[in-house]
């Protein structure tokens, strides 16, 4: 086997982060008194969110600042009078409740039987342990690497560096990154040197310069790449 350890993405590559997210602010504007927030607010949310994770990866903002800024920003433009941090803290709440996985996520975990799997992830710790805690897919993974634990996050070098050293792994040539971000994971493991696969359901123009080893639109096609190394 060419891979002996395979490295996940969480959001919007094993758990359906869209999903996720949209339940979770409802659920915070619904307690806020804003039943109607989602709808009003979620396409300017995610816009503001966006810019800031991509801020998170060039390094130019913390995961403590993203988390209240976002909000900050959002209730700014909107002029609503809401205290972004209590805000934030009660859809990080939410948010780690929420553990709707991606198709094909459980199907490929029951053939990767023969690999060693982890999670590397940017991202608040709380949630994310919370979230796979809750899942079916507790108890797969032999490390989740979190950001705010390490100390640094994709697709900067030093959160592989933490991630290797948790695992003991010395050969690169045996690891393989899957994620669906092509700044953040398939950046991050090509930086590192290691391999990448992108996993693309949506069928995204790869209009970047950054290359992945594979390109995926289903998880269970990982399946094969894996099975195709044993033959």
């Amino acid at each position: 086997m060419k891979y002996e350890i395979i490295f996940f993405d969480i959001d919007d590559t094993l758990f359906d982060f869209s999903m996720s997210e949209r339940e979770a602010l409802n659920k915070a504007f619904v307690e806020f008194g804003l039943p109607t927030g989602l709808a009003e607010y979620e396409a300017n949310y995610k816009e503001i969110s966006k810019v800031l994770w991509r801020d998170l990866e060039q390094e130019l903002t913390t995961l403590s600042e993203l988390g209240v800024e976002r909000f900050r920003r959002l209730f700014l433009t909107h002029e609503l009078e809401i205290n972004a941090d209590t805000f934030n803290s009660i859809y990080l709440g939410y948010l780690g409740k929420e553990t709707h996985l991606v198709q094909g996520a459980v199907e490929l975990y029951d053939n990767l039987a023969g690999c060693r799997l982890a999670i590397i992830t940017n991202g608040f710790t709380d949630v994310q342990t919370s979230r796979i805690g809750r899942s079916p897919l507790c108890n797969t993974f032999e490390h989740i690497i979190i950001s705010e634990e390490a100390g640094f996050q994709k697709p900067g070098k030093g959160i592989f560096d933490y991630a290797f050293s948790k695992l003991q792994i010395t050969d690169k040539t045996k690891v393989l990154i899957v994620g669906d971000s092509l700044t953040s994971d398939v950046q991050g493991g090509i930086n590192y040197g290691i391999d990448t696969c992108w996993f693309n359901p949506h069928l995204k123009e790869n209009n970047t310069g950054i290359k992945p080893t594979y390109e995926i639109c289903e998880l269970t096609d990982l399946i094969k790449i894996i099975g195709k190394m044993d033959s």
